[in-house]
């Protein structure tokens, strides 16, 4: 009870349990980023051993991804009405015994079921956790906190390339799933007994929850703001959870690098530019978001745009060098919109459903985004080779650029009609 009092206070127990969540909950999401993508890893070691075509190989994305994205909402829902730490500690448990049962797959249908259970469980704990990191810390530090928060992408998904391709390549890829889902059951014990601060932290003497809970999910959809940073969120996921699941094949498809060389330099740049790119745009955000509501959004239309050029010579180079490059430099330019836009769904949403507002997008840019684009990508490249199927990606991300720039019409107003909505 003291700590969920000083929540609404500058007090230095309430700062001091704020990093402990933080830096918790960022390890827990380092784990969600590193067994989601071992898989990708091992990519060309699953289609060596039980000889699947591409197509069959961007299933077993699809099925995570689906699974994600259809138990979002549901969960979302359960993260409103109850505990959001019971949700993410069971989450937890359930997405590392999946992953351990992936390592026991001898077949092609146990490993597809595995990595749909494995989406269930990383469901439950995402659309949870950005509210609660919200909670712990008061409003004008949300760009920053959710950029540590969110540096479990790259640095977690680095992980996942470099731990996937080395134990993949020493032990094989039924060890390399193995290993990594032992540290998930340790850290579900203290998230299990995390304290929750009080939904709304700061925020929370003007909520009025009753009554207005299915009226506030009702208006997610007319929240131009959301929709349309939704939109932006969905193309970028579609090209960029395209690219994380084939980039590895293609350096070792098209530029020759063994499985874990190819995932060791990936990894590399995705933990540099992830970390860089990721805190700098927090800071950017937190900096123009003091001068303009739509601080948040130009860092991250401009990154797009950058990225987007990017990532098309990355593709089309003949060079291994100048391909490496220029993933560093587009990597860099992406990752500027993980902190703004996530602080974007918290500036425009009512806290009382804002678990729910994080289900509804974790949704539509999943169904919109990877959890087609891996299955599209792979059959493309059965078609017409794996480069030409790549190129399709810089155009997703000009779209998500559109939708960005877009949300910047929308952002001031909205943010004025969700203050309105909780006095």
């Amino acid at each position: 009870m003291l700590f969920r009092t000083c929540i609404l206070n500058n007090n230095p127990i309430r700062e001091t349990y704020g990093r402990y969540a933080l830096a918790l909950l960022l390890a827990v999401n380092l784990l969600n980023y590193i067994d989601r993508q071992v898989l990708y890893a091992v990519f060309p070691l699953i289609k060596a051993d039980l000889h699947l075509s591409d197509t069959a190989l961007g299933f077993l994305g699809s099925a995570f991804m689906l699974c994600y994205m259809l138990s979002a909402p549901l969960l979302g829902w359960l993260g409103d009405l109850m505990s959001r730490i019971k949700v993410a500690s069971g989450g937890l448990v359930i997405w590392s015994f999946a992953t351990a049962l992936s390592g026991f797959a001898g077949v092609y249908k146990t490993l597809f079921a595995s990595r749909a259970v494995v989406g269930i469980g990383e469901a439950s704990f995402s659309t949870v956790s950005p509210g609660l990191i919200s909670d712990y810390f008061p409003k004008e530090r949300r760009g920053r906190v959710l950029s540590y928060f969110y540096l479990a992408i790259p640095v977690g998904s680095a992980l996942g390339y470099l731990l996937g391709g080395i134990l993949g390549q020493s032990f094989g890829w039924h060890s390399a799933f193995l290993i990594v889902s032992l540290p998930g059951l340790i850290l579900s014990v203290p998230l299990y007994f995390l304290r929750e601060p009080l939904r709304g932290g700061e925020e929370a003497p003007v909520l009025k929850y009753t009554g207005q809970t299915w009226r506030s999910y009702r208006l997610l959809f007319v929240n131009r703001s959301f929709v349309t940073n939704t939109l932006s969120m969905a193309a970028m996921t579609f090209s960029l959870g395209g690219l994380a699941q084939w980039v590895p094949t293609f350096l070792h498809r098209i530029h020759g690098l063994d499985v874990a060389r190819g995932n060791t330099l990936f990894g590399i740049i995705t933990v540099v530019t992830g970390v860089t790119g990721t805190l700098t745009g927090g800071w950017l955000g937190d900096l123009l978001q003091k001068k303009s509501s739509k601080g948040y959004l130009l860092v991250s239309s401009w990154g797009f745009l950058l990225g987007s050029a990017v990532s098309a010579y990355a593709i089309a180079t003949p060079s291994t060098t100048g391909c490496l490059a220029a993933i560093f430099l587009a990597e860099f330019f992406l990752f500027l919109n993980t902190g703004p836009l996530n602080t974007v769904i918290v500036n425009v949403t009512n806290p009382a459903v804002r678990t729910m507002a994080f289900a509804v997008n974790i949704f539509f840019i999943h169904a919109l985004g990877d959890a087609i684009s891996p299955t599209i990508l792979g059959r493309l490249s059965d078609l017409w080779g794996l480069r030409k199927a790549l190129l399709v990606t810089p155009f997703a991300i000009l779209l998500a650029a559109f939708f960005s720039f877009l949300c910047t019409r929308f952002i001031e107003a909205d943010s004025s009609e969700k203050r309105a909505f909780q006095s």
